[in-house]
């Protein structure tokens, strides 16, 4: 992230935290924040990272982003 008053480096984070609020947090509501700490990592390890396509990345996944990046 950025420095304040410097908001275009933080587009790509702005987005992140956008979408996981959108597709986790406003969707569950958690008794504890362990609770919602645990559900948070288990859905950007299982879901954002893995499967979610990105426009960013040419719609792939960053792990599949990640493994054509190593190929060559």
């Amino acid at each position: 992230m950025s420095r304040p008053a410097n908001c275009d480096d933080n587009a790509a984070m702005e987005s992140f935290w956008s979408t996981l609020k959108e597709e986790l947090v406003h969707r569950t509501r958690f008794a504890t924040r362990a609770q919602a700490a645990e559900a948070s990592f288990d859905d950007i390890e299982t879901f954002y990272n893995r499967g979610r396509l990105h426009r960013a990345l040419g719609f792939i996944s960053p792990v599949e982003f990640e493994k054509r990046r190593n190929l060559n």
